[in-house]
């Protein structure tokens, strides 16, 4: 296959970066007749299946460990900010190691004894094998059991051999490692695995049993504590909670006479405390749902617990991971054409099919976590395990995601894990009235240009949390995997701010480096990939770190796709240049210029660029002559034709050079003409600034799918270009051209052409084919018989 850009004469094959560096566009040396066909259900294979190398893991499915059950002794299981470091054992080499990379002296402080046991030890008196037995749902509707286990550490070694450069990092690497192989070995030890581990919603927040309900949380700071809400008419002295030795408040709640339980379905709830920092009131942290009441300011917690004929039954297997991904960027609350805030029920019925229709085999949603502040883009997360009330209940989402595995559409969610709300009233910051309960104190805890609270990945009770927040979202409600939001935040301790990284290894191992979040991330892949071996784990990082996309097992970070930032900024500072400026070469190395055997899902936009105060690729193409030039039945200008050229260009180049899967933002795909601006009203700061508001309007707040609907306006040749694309990679039989009038090009490129290889050498290629390119114009070739 030939892909052509007008002006530029390309060989039948196109050389990448990197021995396996390959294109979604590959060439054919042999002597191949070539043609432009007509439009059917289209599609070569655009991206790169498999990465070329094969893990060290074992071939065989082995559990990581048996349960320990040890009676008596303490434990520093639930230790508020324990410093990995401090807390897991560390043998003479690793301290050697360890003085080698953080520049500090390590004393042995002797093994952990082996009497110690942790609160969730106590309770898992249930507790198994490092690996689960999963029933997944065949066509036929019959269940099949499959083992699910998470493979025990590897060597780690395997890095060296893909990245031979690495081993001039070799201490801080294996330091690495030995930090995530201790972390394994102590929840083997001390929690039974990593598979209970990760079950903690099944001890904290609301358990409900035969006899009534059990309510459990960590807030080693409180003083006191009682569970309050509409069942106890919010008495704090009605229902008083223990405290254990582990800083774990518990109190069970028998049913009632009748059987009926204790706290009603649908109620509100929130645990009062006695704190460092006065009474507070505060929201359970493992709580499922959440709600602001109308006029009011905080949430509350909701005991969500329907009866079993209310509750929402998967009816449709999962999808298999496809080989390459084509991901549809979606917010659920924005997604509607009326200035409101959408549902996912209305998703589920009127996105779902349309984005079915245009190609795409995967949905990102964004702003699934509960989030007290809708302008945050839902990244501002203050109650983890809690889907937005804002667009409907929890089994109203899970109807959607049914809906979309029917329709054999993977569902990503955005997941964060890299910071949190600095709400002291709905979320988990002072929980318990300390600074570093959940998350580190002091400046550490904070990132001075989000406004909100980071993690302490070295905490015991943190890992706990995170990781069982990772795994409820895939088994409660079946999502197919996550994009992590904010990882290069999470990966440094400067969190990537005011840092350019140049690709120098010394900027990626180094006292830079905060070792513990990568071991958090490592666990969690293990986690997933384990538990759910078809689950897809997208990173956002634009640090380009090294192993972020290579096997735990092997060394690496354990990510599926790192997301290719670096296309959309070079994308942005392109389109700041005159048309004569754009260098061809210059494209096409930032498109291929990512590391061998690590995949990346590229864009040209995604939500960010959309953002107020940004603009989007159509918008910086055809600005405001967007408003007034866009009907079929009316005049151009030079500017809308340009922009609609560059426009499909820009995006079949980036789907084809850019990384092993492609993802694009709702709307952005037929050139979308407004930014997105949540509703907010004037904010006042403490300094007497003011910040104007948008009048709390949902007017910028929504996506106008009529508008790439309506075959009257250009927008709809733009919408079926990109549906052409997306189908063109999903099977193969017609070829594509960005100049047809379906797609509001000008025809000039006649489909039954065909065009001839011939021998010669030319640009180091045995084989060449000379074409016509109009001017602004994509094409793509297929070989013939």
């Amino acid at each position: 296959m030939a892909f052509s850009l007008s002006g530029i004469r390309i060989p039948a094959s196109i050389q990448t970066v990197g021995p396996s560096s390959r294109s979604s566009i590959n060439g054919d040396r042999k002597n191949t007749n070539l043609s432009l066909l007509k439009k059917d259900p289209l599609s070569w294979k655009i991206f790169a299946g498999k990465s070329s190398y094969d893990a060290d893991s074992a071939s065989t499915t082995v559990a990581a460990s048996e349960k320990v059950l040890v009676p008596g002794g303490e434990s520093d299981g639930f230790s508020s900010s324990t410093d990995t470091v401090e807390r897991l054992k560390t043998t003479s080499e690793d301290s050697q190691v360890l003085e080698e990379v953080v520049g500090l002296p390590v004393e042995d402080d002797g093994k952990i004894e082996d009497e110690q046991e942790s609160f969730t030890s106590q309770l898992a008196v249930d507790d198994v094998l490092d690996s689960v037995p999963a029933k997944t749902m065949e066509g036929d509707g019959e269940a099949e059991v499959k083992q699910r286990s998470i493979l025990p550490p590897g060597t780690g070694q395997k890095i060296y051999e893909i990245d031979p450069l690495l081993r001039g990092f070799k201490g801080h690497l294996d330091y690495r490692y030995n930090q995530y192989r201790n972390m394994r070995e102590q929840i083997d030890k001390f929690e039974g695995g990593l598979e209970a581990f990760s079950r903690g919603y099944e001890k904290f927040g609301f358990i409900r049993s035969q006899t009534g309900i059990t309510y459990r949380e960590w807030a080693p700071g409180a003083k006191f504590a009682s569970l309050i809400g509409d069942f106890n008419n919010w008495n704090p002295n009605a229902d008083i909670m223990t405290r254990n030795e582990f800083g774990v408040w518990e109190i069970f709640l028998p049913n009632n006479a009748d059987g009926s339980p204790p706290i009603p379905h649908g109620s509100r709830v929130k645990i009062h405390m006695d704190t460092p920092s006065g009474f507070k009131d505060s929201i359970p942290a493992w709580i499922k749902f959440s709600v602001q009441a109308p006029g009011e300011i905080p949430y509350n917690g909701i005991y969500y617990d329907p009866p079993e004929e209310e509750k929402y039954v998967f009816e449709h297997p999962q999808p298999k991971r496809p080989k390459s991904l084509r991901i549809y960027e979606s917010h659920v609350g924005m997604s509607s054409p009326e200035p409101k805030i959408n549902t996912y029920v209305a998703f589920r019925d009127d996105v779902l099919p349309r984005i079915k229709k245009l190609g795409y085999n995967a949905v990102q949603i964004m702003a699934i976590q509960e989030h007290s502040y809708y302008g945050s883009f839902g990244y501002h997360v203050t109650n983890f395990f809690a889907s937005s009330s804002r667009f409907g209940t929890p089994d109203e989402l899970k109807s959607l995601i049914d809906k979309a595995h029917e329709l054999g559409i993977l569902v990503l969610m955005d997941i964060v894990h890299s910071h949190a709300s600095n709400n002291v009233l709905d979320g988990l910051n002072m929980f318990d009235g300390t600074d570093g309960h959940y998350f580190h104190s002091g400046s550490r805890g904070h990132h001075w240009l989000w406004d909100s609270r980071l993690f302490n990945y070295g905490s015991w009770e943190v890992l706990r949390f995170l990781l069982s927040n990772a795994r409820w979202w895939l088994d409660e409600y079946k999502f197919d995997g996550f994009r992590f939001d904010g990882v290069t935040s999470m990966m440094y301790t400067h969190h990537g701010l005011q840092v350019g990284f140049t690709g120098n290894y010394n900027e990626y191992f180094g006292l830079a480096t905060d070792v513990d979040a990568v071991v958090y991330l490592m666990l969690v892949n293990d986690l997933i990939h384990g538990l759910f071996p078809e689950a897809v784990t997208v990173g956002e990082d634009v640090s380009g770190m090294p192993t972020f996309c290579i096997p735990v097992q092997d060394g690496g970070v354990g990510f599926d796709y790192r997301l290719h930032m670096a296309v959309a900024d070079k994308w942005i500072e392109i389109l700041k240049q005159k048309d004569e400026d754009w260098k061809m070469g210059d494209i096409v190395y930032t498109l291929t210029n990512r590391r061998w055997g690590e995949k990346c899902v590229a864009y040209a936009e995604s939500h960010d660029q959309a953002l107020v105060g940004d603009k989007t690729i159509a918008f910086w193409l055809m600005d405001k002559d967007m408003y007034e030039f866009m009907a079929v039945d009316k005049p151009s200008t030079p500017r809308i034709d340009r922009g609609i050229s560059l426009h499909k260009m820009i995006r079949l180049v980036t789907m084809g050079l850019g990384g092993e899967g492609y993802l694009n933002f709702m709307g952005n795909e037929f050139g979308h003409p407004e930014w997105v601006d949540f509703p907010r009203g004037e904010q006042r700061l403490p300094n007497g600034t003011v910040i104007p508001g948008n009048n709390n309007s949902y007017d910028k707040c929504r996506r106008r799918f009529d508008l790439g609907d309506a075959n009257y306006l250009r927008y709809h040749g733009m919408q079926e270009f990109d549906q052409a694309m997306q189908h063109l990679e999903e099977a193969y039989g017609v070829v594509l051209d960005s100049d047809d009038k379906l797609f509001g090009g000008f025809g000039r490129l006649d489909p039954s052409a065909e065009y001839f290889s011939t021998e010669g050498w030319y640009d180091n290629r045995p084989h060449s084919l000379l074409i016509y390119a109009p001017c602004r114009t994509a094409v793509v070739y297929a070989p013939v018989d």
